[in-house]
């Protein structure tokens, strides 16, 4: 039996007439979330930090003329996202799930870890991801949206410390505590909040991911991420389209009883 992983062949349009606004969407498993989202019916906002769309975004755009929209923002910019939003509904309409990916990545020893770097994650992964939600969330109970629902996108870092990786996994650990506490604050409104924590994929910011393990544990380039691949139970890194099924699945009336859960996204590497 092969290990590589499966992409679906068949729609169940379990999100057919629903607007999707998902950050950080520019490429990788953003992308690859909308796509997936896009598959099963819905219309999708993407959106990253490019003011024009990355060719990525143009491919699928080509083929789904009518079903995606481009928009560029900075997720720590509140008056730009705000200005996103409100473009996004006068495109799409109502929107019914956010998708919360938008992050940065950066790593040092702990004692030489700098304010600089910790700014810049904090920035983005956690003020960002936080008022984008609340933005969004607003939208919802303003317009009663059924079936609405967000997913924010942590890690396994937020499950764990790492000795290089402090200021990272500090923030995925804020966006799971965020999602709890997102969660509780609109259950009265029957919105859910979710999240997704990946394990180690394999996307383009993996060269970056592995530089720098290169750089700290003085390893051959590429060495570390045969290394966390290797390391994953199931036997490989995982793929954004991996990352696509958990979402979809979160977003759809198949979860309608999940709220206030981080699942493990991660090939078996964190249990419980």
């Amino acid at each position: 039996m092969s290990d590589a992983p499966v992409s679906p062949t068949t729609s169940t349009g379990c999100l057919a007439g629903r607007h999707v606004l998902l950050t950080g969407a520019g490429g990788g498993i953003g992308l690859a979330i909308a796509e997936a989202c896009i598959a099963e019916g819905a219309r999708c906002t993407v959106v990253d930090r490019a003011d024009g769309a990355p060719d990525a975004v143009r491919a699928v755009a080509a083929r789904h003329p009518d079903a995606i929209a481009y928009q560029g923002a900075d997720v720590t910019d509140s008056a730009a996202i705000a200005r996103c939003i409100a473009a996004a509904q006068a495109r799409f309409g109502a929107i019914h799930t956010l998708v919360n990916n938008a992050a940065v990545f950066d790593m040092a020893p702990l004692l030489d870890a700098d304010e600089a770097s910790f700014d810049r994650l904090f920035a983005v992964n956690v003020k960002g991801m936080f008022f984008v939600m609340q933005a969004v969330l607003r939208e919802m109970v303003r317009a009663g949206t059924r079936g609405a629902s967000v997913v924010n996108l942590a890690s396994q870092a937020g499950r764990r410390g790492e000795a290089l990786v402090a200021h990272y996994c500090a923030t995925k650990a804020a966006v799971i505590s965020y999602t709890q506490s997102a969660a509780l604050a609109m259950a009265p409104h029957g919105i859910r909040v979710n999240g997704i924590a990946p394990g180690v994929v394999d996307t383009p910011m993996w060269a970056g991911v592995d530089a720098l393990f290169a750089r700290y544990e003085n390893l051959p380039i590429g060495e570390k991420k045969r290394q966390v691949g290797l390391a994953v139970p199931l036997g490989r890194m995982g793929t954004p389209a991996d990352m696509a099924g958990a979402v979809v699945f979160l977003a759809s009336d198949a979860a309608r009883y999940i709220t206030a859960q981080t699942l493990n996204v991660d090939g078996g590497s964190v249990m419980g």
